[in-house]
């Protein structure tokens, strides 16, 4: 995304969540994953890479989510992928062949106060 598209859009307060916890926002008619890790925040796209699982109902260990869809994983602070799926390696592989694999598109968060806000 361009410098000239990014918008800066306040998401909720940091009293809002508690360390390991995560929600999905809405900002512009798109889903986003707001984590909170420790004292960091973290913001992706809340759909799955892979097959557009929502992540706000998956797993978060550290700053790795889990997709509850296929088990498919996240590191959300660049958004590289930890583990594609469990499928069985037949599956995986046929998979592949189907979707490209994708790391997680994350977005910077900057603390303002008590206000949590994404560059989107």
């Amino acid at each position: 995304m361009s410098a000239t598209t990014a918008k800066m859009e306040e998401v909720g307060k940091t009293g809002d969540f508690k360390s390991g916890e995560m929600k999905m926002v809405i900002v512009d008619e798109k889903e986003v994953l707001i984590a909170r890790v420790g004292e960091s925040y973290y913001a992706a796209d809340n759909r799955c890479p892979h097959m557009g699982g929502n992540l706000s109902k998956g797993k978060l260990e550290g700053t790795i989510v889990t997709c509850p869809r296929h088990q498919s994983q996240f590191d959300l602070k660049d958004g590289h992928i930890v583990r594609w799926t469990i499928w069985p390696s037949a599956l995986v592989a046929v998979d592949q062949v189907r979707s490209r694999k994708r790391p997680l598109h994350v977005f910077p968060v900057i603390i303002d106060g008590d206000k949590i806000i994404v560059n989107i």
